[in-house]
């Protein structure tokens, strides 16, 4: 084994509650660890979302599953998008045919909202219960993800061009392949002269369907989170 030189994470399940601001419990596991590790930020959101959620942590983030990437300018104190790549050009009318049908074949034929959301990167969202629907409703949708891993490789195939992941609390987001947080750590460990056993990532989703199971079936070792209030714990290794 080489020398860690390089921690990566997830944020939300992982460093936050979700949609959460950073702790100063955890901003300090953080602060820690930089003193022997550079460290970097895999998200599947975009870069200035991170950023924020984070108050400001002088960190590196990749963004949009690699489609985006931003350094940390000390200087400023700010975050330089250095990257910002958008695969928009996709066919919307046979994208909603599909949720359609799959609508139809699994009893969800009633939402709020649109039926599928489009983001600027490329990326869309099958929101089940619509994009408009109430947050009360998402949360007791699929707590467990059950409800969406009965029916999920059933969207992996329906939808062959894009990476699926059970996502949020009530939707199946899609990245255009081959962008996912693998590709997006290899990328990084190429660009900067790193080889996969000199990094490790630390993530929450895991299982089937979830944003981080590429890295945790990969040959980049990973740390499982599975609280983010004990998130010292998972990490005592490297912080000793």
């Amino acid at each position: 084994m080489k020398e860690i030189k390089l921690i990566a994470f997830d944020l939300d399940g992982t460093l936050t509650q979700h949609k959460s601001p950073l702790s100063p419990e955890n901003r300090a596991i953080l602060e820690a660890l930089s003193k022997k590790y550079k460290l970097l930020m895999a998200g599947a959101g975009q870069c200035r979302r991170i950023f924020e959620q984070m108050g400001h942590f002088p960190i590196d983030i990749i963004g949009n599953y690699g489609m985006q990437y931003a350094e940390y300018n000390s200087e400023t104190k700010d975050i330089d998008i250095l990257r910002n790549e958008s695969l928009t050009a996709c066919d919307k009318a046979t994208i909603e045919a599909r949720v359609d049908a799959l609508r139809r074949d699994y009893g969800y034929t009633e939402y709020k909202g649109n039926s599928v959301e489009y983001h600027p990167s490329g990326c869309i969202t099958y929101a089940i219960l619509g994009t408009k629907a109430d947050i009360e409703d998402k949360l007791a949708f699929d707590p467990d993800r059950s409800k969406r891993r009965k029916f999920y490789d059933r969207v992996v195939s329906d939808f062959p061009e894009y990476v699926v992941f059970v996502g949020g609390s009530s939707s199946f987001d899609m990245a255009p392949k081959p962008y996912d947080k693998y590709h997006a750590l290899d990328r990084y460990c190429k660009e900067h002269g790193l080889s996969h056993d000199q990094v490790v990532y630390v993530g929450d989703d895991y299982g089937p369907g979830g944003n981080d199971e590429a890295v945790y079936k990969s040959d980049i070792s990973f740390v499982c989170v599975d609280d983010y209030t004990k998130l010292g714990d998972y990490l005592k290794d490297y912080l000793n």
